[in-house]
Parts: C-alpha cells; structure tokens; sequence
C-alpha cells in the first residue's frame, strides 16, 4: 500500500477542529511563487497550481522510468499547501485578496533531493514543452505553530483563525507572522468536487513564548 503523509502524519494534516499547539519540523517542498487573487481563473495562483502538481508526479511516477531515486517508496502526492501575506498588513486581510502575495507548496518526502528534483523539471519541461523556471525546491523549518481544521468556506477562517488566537493567548503564546514566517493552509479537499460547507482546511499561525 502507497505511503500517505495524511495518514501517518495525522498531527500536521489532520488536526481536530479546536486548536492546538504543534511543533512542525522541517521539511522539503516543491514551491511556486506569485501574487493576486486567488479565485482568479487566470491569475498566478491557479497556474502555480498546475506547475506544482506536474513536477510532484513527474517525481511520483520516477519509478516507471530509467531514471531511480535512491531510497524511493511508493506515496500519496501531499495535498496542496500554501503560504500566504500581504505587504504592510499585519495577518491576513480577507477582503483585500487582490492583495496576497503566496507560495503554494506541495510537499516532498525525504528521500527526494535536490538533484532528483532538478532531474524532474528537465523531464517535465521535454515532455510537456512547458516553462517550469517558476518551480523551486523549498526547504523551510516552521516551528512552533497553533493549529486547527477549517470546516466550511475560505471567506470565512477569519472565525477560526479568532479561536486559534484566543487559544493561543490562553496558553502563554502570542503571534510571530513576519517576513519569514506565514500564515499556512492546507487543502484536504478539492473545491472543484466539494459542496463549499464541507471544505476542509488546516490552517496555521506560528507563534512565540509570550
């Protein structure tokens, strides 16, 4: 059976929907970065989308090929994750999403390094005949985060993300979003096939010992 981070990592992918603290340890990731609305038909955001998701099966389906990743194992491509901010705001302003500056990432395991991904984007780019320059290997160590599951639509985390906050003052932690660390979500479902109310959505606020 295909490993799947989603279930073997239930403390990052699958948190319960109230707050929690996590430490979140540092990871690879395959990233694409840009800017504007994300519900933009064709806007960055969406096209980042499709870069992502060919480089990560490109790697995921190595295998079939002449071309062997050290230590591969049959996986689960990670959901979608992003990273999001606006300049000059202090969090996230909702209605001001023309404004969101994002990195939308996709996990990679382990045992892909920098030279299988590097081999990933010269296969993409001559079997698709696209532009890949975008995509770049990200490695970024989050660190102490609060937590929790969205259940419903986008426009309205601000509601949970008012809990995470209150959690967090609660047990002694304030708020450290800066310039290198981002309000974070990750997408367990998928809104083209999913009613609005059910959509599922981690997201995470890292925070510091107040």
């Amino acid at each position: 059976m295909a490993f799947d981070y989603k279930k073997e990592y239930k403390e990052f992918y699958m948190p319960k929907n109230k707050p929690s603290i996590v430490e979140v340890p540092k990871m690879n990731y395959i990233a694409v970065r840009g800017k504007g609305n994300p519900n933009d038909e064709n806007g960055e955001y969406k096209k980042s989308i499709e870069l992502l998701y060919a480089i990560a099966f490109t790697i995921k389906m190595s295998y079939k090929g002449n071309y062997k990743i050290d230590g591969y194992f049959e996986y689960v491509v990670p959901p979608l994750e992003g990273f999001w901010w606006q300049e000059g705001i202090n969090g996230i302003d909702y209605n001001k999403k023309d404004k969101f500056n994002f990195i939308s990432v996709i996990r990679l395991p382990d045992f892909v390094t920098k030279k299988d991904f590097e081999w990933a984007i010269k296969e993409a780019i001559e079997k698709k005949k696209k532009n890949y320059s975008k995509v770049e290997f990200l490695t970024y160590d989050e660190g102490l985060c609060v937590q929790c599951m969205h259940i419903g639509s986008y426009d309205n985390e601000p509601e949970t993300v008012e809990l995470m906050h209150q959690y967090m003052i609660e047990n002694g932690y304030e708020l450290d979003i800066t310039e290198k660390r981002f309000h974070h979500e990750i997408y367990l479902s998928d809104p083209r096939r999913c009613d609005e109310s059910r959509l599922k959505t981690v997201i995470r606020h890292p925070i510091k010992k107040t």
